[in-house]
């Protein structure tokens, strides 16, 4: 439903939508140089990202028929457990859909299942471009 066909910011740091709905937004991000900080961590930005990513794309998915997309407007990421390779894992629902603004919570993960991150997203409703 998204374009998908172009180079953008997700797409540098290698993110993989897994799974996409209004409901529920799953993907992952393999752990290379390129999404690592200096001292071999995944660097904060990168959980952050995701989360911004998948709430943006959740929210839209729900809102682009009545001629609106959904924009970053919050974000706020809280790191836990840092991953150093293997796939970074992220899950994000909605806890409020309103008709301006969108709530979403975001669990990343690593591999062995555990919580390494913890994301709340506010998403602006906002008129198609």
């Amino acid at each position: 439903m998204l374009p998908q066909d172009r180079v953008t910011f997700d797409s540098l740091y290698g993110l993989e939508i897994v799974e996409e709905s209004p409901n529920l937004m799953r993907a992952q991000v393999a752990v290379t140089e390129k999404v690592r900080q200096p001292f071999g961590l995944v660097h904060g930005g990168v959980f952050a990202a995701v989360g911004e990513a998948l709430a943006s794309i959740g929210t839209t998915l729900a809102v682009l028929d009545g001629g609106n997309v959904g924009v970053g407007m919050s974000n706020h990421t809280t790191f836990v457990r840092p991953i150093l390779e293997g796939t970074i894992h992220a899950e994000a629902r909605p806890r409020h859909r309103g008709r301006t603004t969108w709530l979403w919570d975001v669990d990343i993960t690593d591999d062995a299942g555990r919580t390494c991150a913890l994301g709340r997203v506010t998403i602006a409703v906002r008129p198609r471009a």
